[in-house]
């Protein structure tokens, strides 16, 4: 069924990167960059704890 989709290629580019080679101004966009990221996830492990608490107490009744 999904086997005409082109297989999802995982950008090794963006983690971990060389920080040796980037300037200061670099590494605080990087860092600005990571800590947008970790919010993002955030939001997305708090959003699939709520689903997972609904279907606990849909199937627990």
């Amino acid at each position: 069924m999904f086997d005409d989709l082109p297989p999802v290629k995982k950008n090794t580019q963006d983690f971990p990167r060389n920080l040796e080679a980037l300037s200061v101004q670099d590494l605080e966009k990087y860092l600005e960059d990571l800590t947008l990221e970790c919010e993002r996830v955030k939001g997305e492990i708090i959003r699939k704890k709520a689903h997972l608490t609904q279907a606990d107490s849909f199937f627990k009744k």
